[in-house]
């Protein structure tokens, strides 16, 4: 199925659509061919994006939110006359699940979820996401990073949420991620941060693929993507 990366990723796509080309290739190792897997979960799916993504790869997809979420996310997958996603209203803090998921995915929620500093709630949304797993089961994750120091000036000045939401480092995702048995982290993005539109974004995105990501340090990167697996 051809499916606008718009309708996936929402905003900025030129940067966080690499996290998507990194996922498929993952997906692909262990799916072998045609075989599908049995069922995954997004948590935070807003619209529902990267459910109607992850319907592609498995049987069954369970797209969550916190409220409201077959309202607001159900509209795009009838578009796409989807019918192997069903919807629940799930917390990532209390997933009411155990060893049952082949796939949880998530993009950009724990900043906003640990509302300030509070780093052990983030930590949490991932002993909740390793608990809901399958052994063996694979966490697909993209997160905003800290950045620079002009990074964190111009979140402030530019975006609502910028004084709350609390921006991870590598570091710290390699931390919240130690008790899977393999994780896979990379990062990109530095100019597409600073975008004030959709187009300007993406042109800012593509220098940053282009060049801007080949010769910067990984620390002055804004996304962090990877695949954790249980």
């Amino acid at each position: 199925m051809d499916i606008p990366l718009k309708d996936i990723l929402n905003w900025d796509i030129s940067n966080w659509s690499q996290a998507l080309n990194f996922w498929e290739t993952e997906i692909t190792h262990i799916t072998k061919s045609e075989q599908k897997l049995e069922i995954a979960l997004e948590l935070g799916g807003r619209e529902g994006g990267l459910s109607l993504w992850l319907s592609q790869f498995c049987n069954k997809v369970v797209c969550s939110d916190l409220e409201n979420t077959e309202k607001t996310a159900k509209v795009l997958h009838d578009k796409y006359q989807i019918n192997n996603i069903s919807y629940q209203n799930i917390s990532a803090l209390e997933i009411p699940y155990q060893d049952h998921f082949d796939i949880i995915i998530f993009k950009s929620i724990i900043g906003g979820i640990a509302q300030g500093d509070n780093k052990d709630v983030q930590q949490k949304v991932f002993d909740q996401i390793l608990n809901a797993l399958k052994p063996g089961g694979m966490l697909l994750f993209a997160e905003n990073l800290q950045s620079t120091k002009v990074h964190s000036f111009m979140r402030r000045k530019m975006n609502k949420w910028g004084d709350y939401w609390r921006y991870v480092t590598l570091a710290e995702l390699k931390e919240f991620t130690s008790n899977f048995n393999k994780t896979t982290i990379q990062s990109n993005g530095m100019l597409g941060a600073f975008g004030r539109n959709e187009n300007q974004k993406n042109k800012l995105g593509k220098i940053d693929k282009s060049l801007i990501d080949k010769i910067t340090p990984s620390s002055w990167k804004y996304i962090g993507y990877g695949v954790a697996v249980k």
